[in-house]
């Protein structure tokens, strides 16, 4: 199971995909419902991070749930 504080949840019925960031002190705050990989960069933006793009495949970074990392259609 990965720790990383970054969750891509898996999509929707109708797509897209919840992103939860969890903090240090162990609380969950919900960032949005991204349609795209744009959508989450936007998300993570503002929650502070400066390059988010560049950790989107990082599992220490993002933990993608449910479906392939960058898809955001419902299965």
């Amino acid at each position: 199971m990965s720790d990383a504080p970054i969750v891509v949840h898996p999509p929707s019925q109708t797509g897209g995909r919840r992103v939860t960031v969890q903090g240090r002190g162990q609380e969950v705050a919900y960032l949005g419902l991204a349609h795209s990989d744009h959508e989450l960069v936007v998300f993570l933006k503002g929650a502070g991070l400066l390059d988010p793009e560049a950790i989107l495949d990082d599992p220490l970074w993002v933990r993608w749930r449910g479906g392939r990392p960058h898809e955001y259609q419902a299965a």
